[in-house]
């Protein structure tokens, strides 16, 4: 021990420890293990021990690396470590952890009232906790690791299930497109309608991101109450599906089928009519429910003084239970409203129009957007005889969902 001694005291403790410093952050463990053999045997005597207080590399590993210098090679091929070396896994130290994890989740997923998740949040962290309670000893990250392993990832839901499915719900969607494809091939209009949801108006929050400066963003309420005065907007869309054009009439009252035959109305006068000077009918395509659902009477009712007061054949195709979501206007004018006002507050009735009014595409989309400050009265009531009086015939296939309106007077 005296003679090792006196060795280390010419060995330079402190220039040793700075060179390990420098270099073993780019090494993995089995280029570390060499690196820490080769400058050892360089050092000669004492290099073993100088070299491990330097580097902080335990000396049995480093004179494992000097036998692998010394015989020319290991045997590892591509490995850091020989077969069976290093700490073995969770799951291996504690028996019965991975089907423990897989019955906490699975019972979770199944609804099983016996599971330890089925009323929280399945996050990591209650999985950790969960397991505790049974006696295994693990971190969040290696639950990740294993729930990996059993195929287990973090997923949102998503919107797939329509509820019932009517056996004849393709055939309505064909039905929809012919009676579509042939009103454009005549040169009539068809339209995609429905009502986007209502929006507060002021300066609260509005999903999405635009670009401001770092660490600046817009400061909006942290409520989401109505502000008394300004209220909320219902827009109600109308898009031309052969012009690539959208109406959106905003209403600053009641969604109701009065309104959404005015919205038409309205389109009608400002686009349509210009755009289809002989026209002699046109096609509507509208959910099955709402405003314009097959089942309101005021709907059909109104539409019935459409038809009297521009002497159009209105032919009303609704989509399936379910189907909203396919609706034209929804991907094709809705979306990229959406798109264009994400991220801005919706302060005023102006900022809504000019956002409404300012969206476009690539593929040459152009929305027309306006105020429409009438009041619609909820709850109006059409009496049977008021039916019986609309010039309405339903077609043959499915007549709940297709129709059509002439007008049964002459218009003024």
């Amino acid at each position: 021990m005296d003679g090792l001694a006196g060795t280390l005291a010419v060995i330079d403790v402190d220039a040793l420890r700075t060179r390990c410093q420098g270099i073993l952050g780019f090494l993995d463990e089995r280029k570390r293990r060499l690196f820490a053999a080769n400058e050892a045997l360089a050092l000669g005597r004492g290099g073993v021990t100088a070299v491990s207080e330097a580097s902080g590399i335990a000396r049995s590993t480093i004179y494992r690396g000097i036998a692998e210098l010394q015989t020319g090679g290991d045997g590892l091929g591509e490995r850091l470590r020989r077969p069976g070396a290093g700490r073995k896994s969770a799951a291996e130290r504690q028996p019965g952890l991975l089907p423990a994890l897989r019955n906490i989740v699975e019972g979770a997923i199944r609804g099983d009232p016996e599971s330890p998740l089925r009323w929280v949040s399945r996050s990591q962290r209650n999985i950790v906790a969960a397991l505790a309670v049974q006696g295994f000893e693990v971190s969040q990250k290696l639950v990740g690791k294993m729930l990996h392993q059993l195929g287990y990832s973090c997923q949102a839901n998503r919107k797939t299930n329509e509820g019932s499915r009517h056996p004849d719900r393709n055939a309505q969607f064909e039905y929809i497109n012919a009676t579509v494809k042939a009103a454009l091939a005549a040169g009539q209009p068809a339209i995609s309608v429905d009502a986007k949801k209502k929006e507060l108006v002021g300066d609260f929050k509005n999903a999405g991101k635009e670009l401001r400066p770092k660490g600046d963003p817009e400061r909006v309420l942290v409520h989401d109450f109505e502000i008394k005065g300004q209220g909320k907007v219902a827009p109600y869309g109308v898009y031309d599906i052969g012009a690539n054009e959208g109406w959106v009439n905003v209403g600053v009252s009641a969604d109701t089928a009065e309104f959404a035959v005015e919205s038409i109305c309205r389109w009608w006068q400002r686009l349509g009519k210009a755009r289809y000077p002989e026209a002699k009918s046109l096609v509507i395509t509208a959910d099955c429910g709402g405003s314009n659902g097959a089942r309101v009477r005021l709907w059909k009712r109104e539409l019935q003084r459409f038809a009297n007061e521009t002497a159009l054949e209105v032919t009303v195709n609704h989509l399936p239970p379910g189907t909203s979501k396919w609706n034209r206007i929804e991907h094709r004018l809705f979306a990229y409203i959406s798109q264009n006002w994400r991220g801005k507050p919706l302060v005023s009735h102006q900022v809504i129009i000019q956002l409404i009014g300012s969206t476009t595409t690539g593929t040459g989309l152009t929305v027309t957007c306006d105020i429409d400050a009438s009041q619609y009265r909820r709850g109006i009531k059409v009496s049977k005889a008021e039916m019986a009086a609309l010039n309405i015939q339903p077609h043959t296939f499915h007549g709940e969902w297709n129709y059509t309106i002439r007008p049964n007077q002459r218009p003024p």
